[in-house]
């Protein structure tokens, strides 16, 4: 009789590498997804961009001293 080789279940495979790099590409579409993606970076930046500015109400009207 012919003894088989046993793989072992934990032996990385062509198939098995496949899966697993598809495994880390949804989770990286994931995680983007969760943060909203670039658009929403870019929103932020211009928020916080508005907010740090001041507006002609917020600066003080100040009398020059004679």
């Amino acid at each position: 009789m012919v003894e088989q080789d046993k793989q072992s279940p934990f032996a990385l495979n062509r198939g098995r590498i496949l899966l697993l790099v598809l495994g880390a590409v949804l989770v990286v579409i994931a995680i983007s997804t969760s943060l909203g993606g670039i658009n929403a970076y870019q929103s932020l930046r211009e928020a916080n961009a508005a907010a740090t500015t001041a507006t002609p109400e917020q600066v003080p009207d100040v009398a020059p001293a004679n």
